[in-house]
């Protein structure tokens, strides 16, 4: 019997954590549930999930924070829900390593969707051991990780989708609307400079000191 997938839903609105824990629950995925910061944290470290649903601002310790101490130590996807929809608002997530956001409210079927497309592009795409290598950066495909100069620069599951494309298909240019469609994997009905926000920091976290 396969494993199950495990996946962490932390929001202080008991009603919105009742709703998408179930419909995770109808899609076969095992559920832990947290209502603030502090017992998401709890939630993260006790039982190791393998995909998080946020809320960017909860009691006791933020979302924000949260997702920050969660970066230090896991690639783990998370996928970000705010009520605030001001453009850098709406990006706040993403600088601090969400892979993809949700406003609310929202359509459970809609977040259902982006948590199988970022679930599904983990696991199409064929593995190769080395995607790419030169004295200055290492792409290890088998890892999921990229290092410079042999040390790991921690990249998010997009960041590192969005590397490994371009390892794959080298000098080529890629517009917008093509990386939404390929990275994000979905029809993509928010905030199109979303993938803005992800290059920048992955240009960020691949420049020379």
């Amino acid at each position: 019997m396969t494993e199950k997938l495990k996946i962490l839903v932390a929001d202080d609105e008991v009603n919105i954590v009742n709703v998408v824990k179930a419909y995770l629950e109808a899609e076969e995925y095992e559920v832990e549930c947290a209502y603030n910061g502090a017992e998401a944290l709890e939630a993260f470290y006790k039982h190791a999930p393998d995909f998080i649903i946020l809320d960017l601002m909860m009691p006791l310790v933020t979302g924000e924070e949260v997702c920050r101490e969660i970066r230090e130590n896991s690639d783990v996807p998370i996928i970000m829900l705010t009520a605030k929809v001001a453009e850098r608002e709406r990006i706040a997530g993403l600088d601090i390593g969400a892979d993809d956001y949700v406003i609310k409210p929202f359509s459970p079927g809609e977040l259902m969707a982006r948590v199988r497309a970022i679930l599904r592009r983990q696991g199409d795409r064929k593995v190769l051991s080395s995607l790419y290598k030169d004295p200055y950066l290492h792409v290890d495909d088998l890892s999921k990780e990229a290092m410079i100069e042999n040390s790991s620069i921690g990249l998010t599951s997009t960041e590192y989708e969005l590397l490994s494309l371009m390892c794959i298909h080298p000098g080529r240019v890629f517009g917008r609307e093509e990386l939404v469609e390929r990275i994000l994997g979905y029809d993509y009905e928010g905030y199109d400079r979303t993938i803005d926000a992800h290059i920048k920091n992955l240009r960020k976290k691949l420049k020379r000191p």
